[in-house]
């Protein structure tokens, strides 16, 4: 007897180990969206609901192989719940999750690197950012890991978390000016080296920064298209083809949904991208060789949230239920009516939200034009009553109103710089702008009117802004060449506030303040 149990085990040592399949499951850009909602924007399901950590959480429990919870960023900034709490809301409900990393995006860092800090210190998971240094040592940024080490189902998996050199200007700049967001690719092949000595059985890297081309806010199936030269000299394909030994690019920031994820055809890394605002949320199975256990591929899929078929987990439902209490005393005040939809623009010029917004700061500021960066704003306003809440999602930002007086030259140049691609990045009030011509995405020709007479280079007007702009922000250069420029302290949504209780919005504002010429 004994005799047979001893072949037997030597038998079974034999027998190749069933195939592992470790899943990644990535979240990106949640910006606070903690709860389903109905997905209004989709006329197929308008009335269904989608998204939310309840219904992630409901499904990843139906998940039968062992998975690793990743985010690249981005956690909190965007709805009242996420700004009230700083982002501890986010992080409680990440805890919650059993998150096993994130990466650190731009809005991670707008109430301060010290409220960051307090936000790692009460994580349950690392925070990652290896090409965040600080300017004056040149040492690496301390709270933050550069790469971690996460073992399933006996698989090691290296994760490396790579930060946007945008967030230089992407969060207020002064929150930042300390730090240097070293260069994506290079950072990237330089902790490369580092991790192969670990030698992992799979390489994971997470960015906030996305796919190149123009696909920001949409989900895409590009799986079977060959990206152009210009599409890949940016964001995470350069990342992937610096990623020697990568397994996949999982990114962020742009708001793409990569449907079926994308594998570069230069370097084969698997590239993904979740959407934004939790409505979707990345799969990723990493597929490792029977009998050896080494990595052998790996494959992704947009999965929606649809809350119908995940169901939701009735204990991150209460977490949340108790975050949205408190903010609702305050977001449940009513403001006013608002008597149309204001929107954005499809075409990628002025907008009615972008519009009516502008105009407020105008007529709060008593000047004669006001600008704002058309990604500062975050929601539309829709017909009916409008709440605290309504305008916190407009204007999740605390950003404050900047007076300055410049000349029409200065701002000829002020919109060359966001007129680009036949698309503006500024919205704007008390001014008409023309644009025609151009090469290489800018426009060449700019006319700016203001009450139907062309401004001259040397005429000098006063403008309203905010101060991320005015301070480093993205396309916003020359409002620091400005004559006079005076913060005057006064939060931007405040004055939003103020506005529709004095000007309730009775029609849509006068459109048409940005033409395309040809």
């Amino acid at each position: 007897m004994r005799t047979f149990l001893a072949a037997l085990l030597t038998l079974l040592c034999f027998i190749p180990a069933g195939a592992v399949t470790v899943s990644v499951y990535h979240t990106s850009d949640v910006h606070g969206w903690y709860s389903a909602r109905p997905a209004k924007w989709d006329p197929e399901n308008s009335t269904r609901t989608i998204g939310g950590f309840a219904a992630l959480s409901s499904l990843l429990r139906t998940e039968k192989n062992p998975y690793i919870l990743l985010d690249s960023g981005d956690m909190f900034q965007g709805t009242p719940e996420g700004n009230f709490t700083r982002g501890m809301a986010s992080v409680q409900l990440m805890n919650k999750l059993g998150y096993a990393a994130a990466d650190v995006g731009n809005h991670d860092y707008d109430y301060t690197e010290a409220n960051l800090k307090v936000l790692i210190s009460s994580a349950a998971f690392p925070f990652l950012g290896a090409n965040v240094y600080y300017k004056d040592s040149g040492a690496h940024a301390d709270y933050l890991k550069p790469y971690v080490i996460v073992e399933r189902a006996g698989e090691r998996i290296a994760v490396l978390g790579i930060v946007g050199r945008h967030t230089a200007t992407s969060t207020l700049p002064s929150n930042v000016s300390h730090l240097v967001f070293g260069d994506e690719a290079a950072e990237t092949a330089k902790w490369m080296a580092e991790i192969r000595k670990e030698r992992p059985d799979a390489i994971v890297v997470l960015a906030h920064l996305g796919i190149g081309g123009p696909y920001g806010g949409q989900k895409v199936d590009i799986s079977t298209l060959t990206l152009s030269d210009e599409q890949t000299a940016y964001g995470t394909v350069p990342l992937a083809r610096n990623a020697e030994g990568a397994a996949v690019v999982l990114g962020g920031h742009n708001h793409t949904g990569l449907l079926g994820g994308y594998v570069d055809r230069t370097s084969g890394v698997l590239l993904g991208e979740s959407y934004w605002g939790l409505t979707d949320v990345t799969k990723v199975d990493l597929n490792f060789d029977d009998a050896t256990g080494k990595f052998t591929g790996a494959a992704a899929k947009l999965v929606p949230l649809w809350t119908d078929v995940t169901g939701e987990d009735s204990e991150v439902t209460a977490m949340i239920k108790g975050f949205k209490a408190e903010a609702d005393v305050e977001m449940d005040k009513p403001l006013g009516e608002c008597a149309v939809d204001l929107g954005t623009s499809k075409a990628g010029l002025d907008s009615d939200i972008g519009n009516w917004f502008t105009d407020a700061m105008r007529r709060q500021a008593g000047t004669d034009a006001a600008f704002q960066n058309t990604a500062g704003i975050r929601a539309e306003l829709r017909k009916g009553p409008v709440k605290m809440r309504d305008i916190y999602q407009v204007m999740p930002f605390e950003n404050t109103l900047v007076k300055l007086t410049m000349t029409g030259d200065q701002l000829v140049r002020l919109l060359t710089d966001n007129l680009r691609g036949g698309r503006s990045k500024l919205q704007l009030s008390g001014l008409t702008v023309k644009m025609s011509g151009g090469t290489d995405g800018a426009h060449e020709m700019i006319t700016i009117e203001k009450d139907g007479r062309e401004i001259t280079p040397g005429e000098k007007l006063t403008v309203a802004t905010n101060n991320y702009l005015t301070t480093g922000g993205t396309g916003g250069k020359v409002f620091g060449q400005a004559e006079k420029s005076e913060d005057t302290m006064q939060p931007i949504r405040d004055l939003l506030i103020k506005d529709i209780k004095e000007n309730p919005i009775k029609e849509l504002p006068a459109g048409g303040r940005i033409i395309r010429a040809n």
